[in-house]
């Protein structure tokens, strides 16, 4: 039996991933493993080197290259680990598509809902039955992940919502977008708040069906909101960044749910932010002409 511990970071290369790559390989034993993965083989292998050659670091790490739009990769490494190493303790899902205000919304939102939406979804799948007991899966997202932020028109789609649901909301408003029908239907032309609200209630939708289970072994699965961050992909979008976290300060709070020795039963499945569950169907949807706000 393998007793040391496996931990995988999507979207690693810099900002919060990266950051919570270095924390983890911190705070795990020298015999365990972190992941440290993305898209650009030269420069997961460059932040590979330099999180192992940090002072604090403890654990051994290795970068990986992985799309998480390719969904065949994505189950491919989840098999690879499950075979070799019996599977994964830590999935932290981070992968954003970088996208600055002066963009078009519409051109962008192919690869902007591949990478956080259909992204997730795999993820989700392919690496939650490779979870191993008293394990942690948790999708970065942001308060704009909670209900309230969408038109009341489009609740429906999204609450008590199956996975296979979401997938299908997701995919109908990704249709709409290019048909031109989706602010008539109610969906925002900022991708941001869609998107958010979707990947929260993926993680819902999948934790629902695992949840006696989970918490009978101590595992959680759940969606993190690491508030205000300065990194390059959010600083466009801030009005006022002066009060923002560095990565490594907001990766302290996601850090500090995958190490605690006890799953919070009321944690399990929502949106976590601080280590206190944001209210599901809490929030308002914002002016279109708005869209400094923060994350």
């Amino acid at each position: 039996m393998n007793n040391s511990r496996v931990a995988l970071v999507t979207g690693a290369n810099q900002g919060l991933g990266r950051a919570l790559a270095e924390g983890l390989a911190a705070r795990m034993r020298r015999d365990d493993l972190v992941l440290l993965t993305g898209r650009d083989a030269e420069r997961v292998s460059d932040a590979a080197r330099e999180v192992a050659r940090l002072p604090r670091t403890r654990a051994r790490v290795e970068g990986r290259v992985l799309d998480v739009t390719d969904s065949e990769a994505v189950a491919r490494l989840a098999d690879d680990l499950r075979s070799r190493l019996g599977g994964v303790d830590v999935v932290l899902s981070n992968a954003v598509a970088r996208l600055l205000p002066e963009e078009s919304q519409a051109e962008r939102a192919d690869e902007f809902i591949d990478v956080s939406n259909t992204a997730t979804h795999t993820m989700l799948r392919a690496f939650g039955p490779v979870l191993r007991p008293g394990g942690r899966l948790l999708v970065v997202a942001s308060s704009l992940g909670t209900l309230g932020h969408l038109d009341a028109r489009l609740h429906h789609l999204f609450d008590g919502a199956s996975l296979d649901q979401v997938e299908y909301a997701v995919e109908s408003w990704r249709g709409a977008i290019h048909h031109g029908t989706a602010q008539a239907a109610g969906w925002p032309v900022w991708l941001n708040v869609p998107s958010k609200v979707a990947q929260v209630a993926a993680v819902r939708a999948f934790a629902a069906e695992r949840r006696e289970h989970d918490l009978a072994t101590g595992t959680l699965v759940a969606s993190v909101c690491p508030g205000m961050v300065d990194t390059a992909t959010s600083r466009p979008w801030f009005s006022d960044y002066s009060q923002a976290q560095s990565p490594a300060q907001a990766a302290e709070a996601v850090l500090d749910l995958v190490f605690s020795d006890h799953v919070d039963p009321s944690l399990y499945g929502e949106l976590v932010r601080f280590g206190k569950a944001l209210d599901w169907h809490d929030g308002t949807p914002p002016v279109e002409q708005d869209r400094l706000v923060t994350p």
